[in-house]
């Protein structure tokens, strides 16, 4: 039986993916790629990038599905997805690692108001905006899973007063943990700057909307490093204008690669990212996601299996 590599990948990302899934493939194993002829009733195990619909559900004897994204909302999304099968996420900490980074690097770019000195500088103005310290500028974090409770506690140990926003109750060192509907309202009217890793879900589609902009800060940052599902872009463009919402750092977007001519490309309150935040590396993942198989191989429970009911 054959373990299958699948998904929206180009030919230099499906002969990468091979490179290092071969040195950690474990003794007995066949990788198969989807891009080469294969036999579908061999595939018990499919490692899966953002595939096409349908194309899990053309393996009659698929047994378990190993994401190589941190995100499934796309292969869940599938309707042709067989529901009964265990799917696992990938957990990379160099992934955490680099979603720390980005999200550090946003929110110091609207701390330190390196936007408004970028449009100093094109006016030739010279003059020093009043600075606070991290300790007088909140910031919340909605999600507090991998990747956002990693954000929250790195933020925090900078001097930043930080909150954070999950489903259900979290704990997460030096973070005031909220949760729920009131936590969720208490957050954004306390942050200065706010950062979105929650994972999109049919109840986090469009959470980024003006309901949610009225309730925070005048004048308050925004980051979006989790989907572009949920922002409802008309609002954010509505909220700029009125300065509800001072600037925006965002790296994902409903449609990619963001399309020539849309609003957000040159407006001076927007900074645009070509969604690179934090992706999959071959070089560490495939090792990850291989244990991960081994996992399931041995009759253990695989890490981060997927709740479809949750949507992650």
């Amino acid at each position: 039986m054959a373990i299958l590599l699948t998904g929206n990948l180009d030919a230099e990302d499906y002969a990468d993916w091979r490179r290092h899934l071969l040195a950690h493939l474990p003794a007995g194993e066949t990788l198969v790629l989807a891009t080469e002829d294969y036999d579908p009733e061999a595939v018990e195990i499919a490692l899966v990038a953002n595939p096409p619909h349908g194309t899990v559900a053309r393996h009659p004897n698929l047994r378990f599905i190993q994401s190589l994204w941190a995100g499934v909302d796309k292969l869940l999304s599938d309707p042709t997805l067989p529901r009964h099968l265990p799917i696992a996420r990938l957990i990379d900490p160099s992934m955490t690692q680099a979603m720390v980074e980005c999200a550090l690097a946003a929110v110091m770019l609207l701390h330190r108001q390196l936007p408004a000195y970028a449009a100093q500088q094109a006016r030739g103005e010279w003059r020093q905006l009043a600075q606070p310290l991290t300790a007088q500028r909140p910031v919340g974090v909605l999600g507090l899973g991998e990747l956002g409770s990693a954000v929250a506690r790195t933020l925090a140990g900078l001097g930043f007063p930080v909150s954070g926003w999950s489903r259900s109750p979290r704990a997460v060192a030096g973070v005031n943990c909220l949760s729920g509907a009131d936590g969720m309202r208490t957050l954004l009217e306390g942050a200065e700057i706010l950062v979105n890793l929650v994972p999109l879900t049919p109840d986090t589609e469009g959470l980024l909307c003006r309901a949610t902009f009225e309730r925070m800060p005048r004048g308050a940052g925004l980051v979006n490093l989790a989907r572009g599902g949920h922002l409802v872009e008309a609002d954010l463009l509505a909220a700029l204008d009125s300065g509800r919402i001072g600037h925006a750092v965002l790296d994902v977007f409903r449609q990619e690669p963001l399309p020539a001519g849309h609003p957000f490309w040159h407006n001076p309150r927007i900074t645009v990212l070509p969604h690179v935040a934090a992706y999959s590396e071959p070089s560490t993942a495939a090792r990850i996601a291989l244990e991960n198989v081994a996992a399931f191989r041995a009759g253990r429970t695989p890490d981060a299996l997927v709740d479809p009911g949750r949507g992650y």
